[in-house]
């Protein structure tokens, strides 16, 4: 399977509507995906992601079919502190547990530091989101701590692993 990154583009929205109407696929997701409930919640919530210049993003799309399949990228760029926080969202879920977390996780962290100049980069999880803590610790994030209880899902709290990873660990 070839994946390849590109800019988000206004097409790509339309790919939105189903995926986060989707519980399964937003399960492990932000928790503005839990919130948004109409087309107009979830069109103005894309519109801004487009024009948000603290945040990098990154379509993720199928090399073979040119589906887009999810995004990824880098929010809260911190020009001070070199730092940021990585994100993944693969809404397609044919794709989920195929290599692709991996693959894309280790792409944007690249970018991170080569193009963005970053010296760490940092994310939460949740302790539940096993398939993403295994990607994440194969791109060489580290396991940092735990926020306890700090995500609730499902009618349970779990609690929300964090994970980082700082340039000079960071290999090609």
């Amino acid at each position: 399977m070839k994946i390849k990154l590109r800019n988000l583009e206004l097409q790509d929205k339309l790919y939105f509507f189903d995926w986060i109407r989707d519980e399964e696929v937003i399960r492990y997701s932000l928790s503005i995906f839990q919130k948004m409930k109409t087309d107009e919640d979830i069109s103005n919530w894309f519109d801004k992601l487009l024009v948000d210049k603290t945040t990098y993003n990154q379509a993720i799309v199928d090399s073979e079919s040119d589906a887009l399949i999810g995004y990824a990228g880098i929010c809260n760029l911190s020009k001070t502190n070199l730092s940021g926080e990585y994100f993944i969202f693969i809404g397609d879920k044919s794709y989920h547990g195929k290599g692709v977390g991996t693959l894309v996780t280790k792409e944007i962290t690249r970018n991170g530091f080569e193009k963005l100049g970053l010296n760490r980069i940092m994310l939460t999880a949740s302790e539940k989101n096993i398939g993403a803590i295994k990607a994440y610790t194969k791109a060489n994030f580290k396991y940092e701590g735990a926020m306890r209880q700090a995500f609730y899902r499902d009618g349970e709290f779990h609690d929300k692993i964090i994970m980082g990873i700082i340039k000079e660990e960071w290999s090609n």
